[in-house]
């Protein structure tokens, strides 16, 4: 099968474009390196399997040729501004790459008759719960910031474009996603703020922010053990472990690996580390361990080795 696979070159979608090609698709990556980068992608440049147009998905003309062109049979939207606190400085970051992205993906998708689509949303559509349970059904959906809005937004296009186009759409709302080619992030914050002074650490917030933590490979596994499975319509699963971990953990644990000791943390304080960050969430995960998919690894088990991979870049 010939599959796009927007933002193909980022963190996520490059680990996903491997694992399509070891089953033996052929891959078409679109990606303007905004976030993503040509190294996560560049041991494939030589694969007959694998093509690569850097293009930005928000040029509606340029995209719609490519389409024409390649005639894909599913598409994988994988493209977004994944950094939150970037966007929080610039709402049309999330615009531009988040929202306008899945509404050019999707009109392509019914120019040209395109019915499989898998969209990666995010934990932050639900906003802040306040620690309450979330299941895929949970209301209200109340976005704190311009990423969970925009990814939203793009959920409700995919549900019009589904219904009126016969599109056969899943969505995965996943946590924080961790592992090796992560750019950015509070494992790769911590990690950057000790190599430049080992003494001390500031760590936005009270500390006690606790979220999921899910490895990048478990992520992929679960997305090949779905793909195929979607039925007319929109499917949606939360993805993740029910363990999780709070930022002075993963502090300790950055510590640890690093083998650094004695050093003091300082606070900024506050519950959230940021304006639009959550806290503390919890998934309801029933819906898709009913599929028979869980994850490999617990919170903490993903931090330490995504620790081990960013150290070793």
């Amino acid at each position: 099968m010939k599959v796009l696979v927007a933002g193909g070159a980022g963190f996520i979608g490059s680990h996903l474009i491997d694992a399509l090609i070891d089953k033996g698709h052929e891959v078409i990556c679109v990606d303007n390196y905004f976030i993503g980068s040509n190294k996560n992608i560049q041991h494939l440049f030589n694969n007959p399997k694998f093509s690569m147009y850097e293009e930005d998905l928000t040029d509606f003309e340029v995209l719609k040729g490519i389409f024409e062109k390649e005639k894909p049979e599913y598409v994988f939207h994988m493209a977004a501004n994944s950094d939150i606190q970037k966007s929080a400085l610039n709402p049309q970051i999330e615009y531009k790459n988040t929202y306008t992205t899945t509404f050019h993906l999707l009109e392509c998708m019914r120019i040209y008759d395109i019915k499989k689509f898998f969209f990666c949303s995010t934990s932050a559509v639900y906003g802040d719960a306040h620690g309450e349970e979330m299941y895929e059904n949970y209301a209200p959906l109340e976005p704190i910031s311009y990423y969970g809005a925009c990814k939203l937004g793009s959920e409700s296009l995919i549900h019009a474009y589904s219904y009126m186009n016969h599109m056969h759409s899943l969505i995965f709302r996943f946590p924080n996603v961790i592992g090796p080619r992560l750019t950015h992030g509070v494992i790769f914050d911590f990690i950057k703020k000790l190599k430049k002074n080992p003494k001390e650490l500031e760590i936005l917030g009270d500390g006690l922010q606790t979220k999921p933590y899910l490895y990048v490979l478990d992520l992929i596994n679960c997305i090949m053990e779905n793909y195929e499975k979607v039925e007319e319509g929109v499917t949606i699963y939360n993805v993740g472990d029910h363990s999780s971990t709070s930022v002075t953990d993963i502090a300790k644990m950055v510590c640890e690996v690093m083998g650094l000791e004695d050093v003091a943390f300082h606070y900024t304080g506050g519950k959230a580390g940021w304006k639009g960050d959550v806290p503390v969430f919890m998934y309801n995960l029933d819906k898709i361990h009913s599929t028979g998919w869980k994850a490999s690894m617990t919170s903490d088990e993903a931090v330490y080795k995504t620790i081990e991979a960013v150290l070793q870049k």
